[in-house]
């Protein structure tokens, strides 16, 4: 148990202790007895004086420390009320009313100049306060002006939302047309600094400037619509009249309204109204429905008539603002003009229907006379070859029956001047067939080499007789035409370079351009000028004179024609003394020369015994179809083509038989290619073996026909391919083996 109470202060228990040992110390003395007991208890009485001094000195630092402690909370007590007052003092010398809200949204700090502007909201401030009650004072201040449709509560949440953002910047509108621009930031513990700034002198100014720029901008509209050939007027969204220029007065003889106010659209209808005749598609009726019409207005345009002799071209349209403009153009001069046009447009018909009734006439007349002279051509070639085979036949029988060299040599004579005739005759029948339009054209895959050869060896010896250069160019190509009329073409190109050519060389050779085999004749002969290269493809036109011009003027005029005919380009280059070449543009049946050929192909199977099957080929390529079809019927089957997939499946339909298998070409053209044309078969028909044909070797292409099943087949294809493909879908060699 303690002789001293813990809870009493330290001068307290000093105390106490100093009577505890003034107590003790006189029971001591008092005591006579000289004993061990008196001894320990002065010995404990010393201690306890001992302690009292360490406790007292103990407490006395106590003090100390205290004392200095409190110096020292007022000292800092007097800087921050310094910090605090300078704050204050700050705050207040700034232009702006400021406010700080803490991280809990509490107002801690504001100036004399913060909500100043709101007379009614200035007594609600103090620290404390929650943003929300402050922003809630602001929406209902009546310093406040709201926008228009916008209630107290609704600016209140605006204004909440915005307090979500990290940076404000807004300006709030007040009564009396002033206004505060206020802003927010956020500090670096999360509190908010809202700055209050009047910006009334600033708008104001802002506002003058903006209405000196409108009023500038409509002096330059003004201008600029003054200065218009046509009349303008333009109407605000309530139909009042704004705008309107000066060519607008002219055209309707009326005084300048433009300072007139409020004028409005049905009061300018009802003062021209009378003045003005609509005609019967658009009538002022319709006009006055489009202004009040509520919903967006499309462009119209009309014509109306004044005083009888003046029309006038009107045009409406709608502004964004809901407005509309209306302009007016004089086209009075452009109907009479019209009107007059018309009537000479009038006359000149019927002078075209005369002039054409009469060039009918002579078109027929001359069609006729045509006709005539090519039944009369080819009569007479028919009827002059027989008596020219007759004498051509005498004079060789004159020819055997002597042996008189001059008899001989006149023989030989006469025979050339016959065969020359023959030439004749052959050429005018040619020239007479083309004209008429007579010429069958048989045109098919046919090789160069079986069209160079030939020539080659019936011409070498009239080049070498003239001591020219002849070089006839091989080609292994393999085009599109009919071979009788491309052999005459190239047979008289390489004749007429011969004749033109005295010296020098010939060359003639094919250039692959494209899907067209260029066919070209060069010589270095006299050349021909550029005036005189489109005569030479006329009837009977020669240039120069000599030897060089012994032919008959007609082997041009057949090549243009039999080119024109085949669809051929023919073009010519010359140049005076230099040379010519003479080009023919074939197309290429690259398809057809590569895609068949038996010779080349391997000899797995025979190609036989097809017998029995029907194939159905789809290709637009008529080479191509002609030379697959001749190997499946040489094998004993049979073929359907078609060259386009609609034709396909109509004879599909219209036999009603399915084909036991499909040959399809990928691409038919604009029609649909043979991967979709399966597709049809399949959804159709079901599943039937089939081929795709193509040169296309992408990985879509693969890809799609590995998706349906589809055998691919890429140009150029073999016999053996196809013939491989009929065998592995129909059993082939087995049947063969049975």
């Amino acid at each position: 148990m303690s002789l001293i109470n813990p809870q009493d202060s330290l001068e307290r228990q000093n105390e106490k202790l100093l009577q505890i040992s003034q107590a003790l110390m006189r029971r001591v003395e008092q005591k006579t007895e000289q004993s061990g007991f008196a001894y320990q208890q002065f010995e404990r009485a010393a201690l306890l004086e001992s302690e009292v001094r360490e406790r007292t000195r103990d407490l006395e630092r106590t003090l100390d420390l205290l004392q200095d402690s409190n110096a020292r909370l007022e000292r800092a007590n007097m800087e921050t009320e310094n910090a605090r007052s300078n704050l204050t003092e700050a705050i207040e010398t700034i232009n702006e009313g400021f406010a700080l809200f803490d991280q809990d949204d509490r107002l801690v700090l504001f100036n004399s100049r913060f909500c100043r502007d709101l007379q009614d909201v200035e007594p609600v401030l103090k620290e404390g306060l929650t943003f929300h009650d402050y922003v809630t004072s602001i929406s209902t201040s009546r310093f406040l002006a709201l926008p228009d449709g916008q209630t107290a509560d609704d600016w209140a949440q605006l204004r909440l939302e915005r307090h979500r953002e990290e940076h404000v910047v807004f300006n709030v509108s007040l009564i009396w047309d002033r206004w505060l621009q206020a802003s927010e930031h956020r500090t670096s513990r999360n509190g908010t600094v809202i700055l209050q700034t009047d910006v009334t002198d600033i708008i104001r100014m802002e506002r003058q400037e903006r209405d000196k720029m409108r009023h500038q901008e409509a002096r330059k509209l003004q201008a600029t619509l003054d200065h218009l050939n046509q009349g303008v007027c333009i109407f605000d969204h309530n139909k009042t009249l704004v705008g309107w220029n000066k060519r607008m007065d002219r055209l309707l003889d009326v005084a300048p309204v433009r300072h007139r106010h409020r004028l409005s659209f049905d009061d300018l209808m009802e003062q021209f109204r009378e003045e003005l005749e609509f005609n019967a598609t658009f009538s002022a009726e319709r006009l006055i429905e489009w202004t009040k019409r509520a919903r967006p207005r499309d462009p119209i345009a009309f014509e109306v008539a004044r005083k009888g002799d003046q029309t006038y071209s009107i045009f409406a349209q709608e502004m964004p603002d809901r407005g509309f403009v209306i302009s007016l153009t004089d086209v009075t001069s452009e109907r009479a003009a019209t009107r007059a046009l018309a009537e000479v447009n009038e006359k000149l018909e019927g002078w075209v229907e005369e002039r054409t009734a009469e060039l009918e006439e002579a078109l027929a007349e001359a069609e006729r006379a045509n006709a005539s002279k090519s039944r009369f051509v080819a009569a007479a070639s028919h009827d002059l070859l027989q008596p020219l085979s007759a004498a051509k036949l005498f004079v060789s029988s004159i020819s055997d029956q002597t042996d008189n060299a001059d008899i001989q040599h006149v023989v030989a004579k006469t025979e050339t001047a016959l065969q020359g005739v023959e030439q004749i005759i052959e050429a005018l029948s040619a020239i007479s067939k083309l004209d008429a339009g007579h010429a069958v054209f048989d045109v098919q895959p046919i090789s160069l080499t079986e069209i160079f050869d030939p020539l080659r060896d019936e011409l070498a010896p009239s080049a070498r007789a003239k001591g020219l250069d002849f070089t006839l160019v091989h080609s292994g190509l393999t085009v599109l035409s009919d071979p009788g009329y491309l052999r005459r073409i190239v047979q008289n190109l390489l004749s007429n370079a011969i004749r033109y050519t005295e010296n020098g060389r010939i060359l003639a050779g094919v250039r692959r351009v494209g899907d067209f085999a260029r066919i070209e004749v060069w010589d270095t002969g006299c050349g021909i000028a550029e005036l005189d290269q489109d005569t030479i493809f006329q009837e009977f036109k020669q240039l120069g004179s000599g030897a060089a011009n012994s032919g008959l003027g007609l082997g041009l005029a057949i090549v243009e024609r039999a080119c024109k005919g085949l669809r051929h380009p023919l073009e010519l280059w010359s140049k005076p003394e230099t040379g010519s070449c003479f080009t023919v543009m074939v197309p290429v049946s690259a398809t057809a020369t590569g895609l068949l050929d038996p010779s080349t192909a391997p000899s797995a199977h025979p190609l036989r015994d097809l017998n029995g099957l029907l194939v159905m080929l789809v290709e637009n390529n008529r080479g191509v179809a002609q030379a697959i079809s001749q190997l499946i019927e040489s094998c004993g089957g049979e073929v359907i083509v078609a060259e386009s997939a609609e034709e396909a499946l109509d004879t599909i339909s219209e036999i009603d038989l399915v084909p036991d298998a499909f040959l399809l070409d990928y691409q038919l053209g604009n029609s649909m290619n043979g991967i979709e044309l399966y597709e049809r078969i399949l959804e159709k028909y079901g599943r039937v073996p089939a081929s795709i044909i193509s040169a296309d070797r992408t990985a879509e292409l693969r890809s799609q026909c590995k998706r349906l099943d589809l055998n691919l087949l890429s140009k150029p294809v073999n016999a053996q391919r196809i013939y491989d493909f009929l065998n592995a879908g129909f059993g082939l060699s087995d049947r063969m083996q049975a």
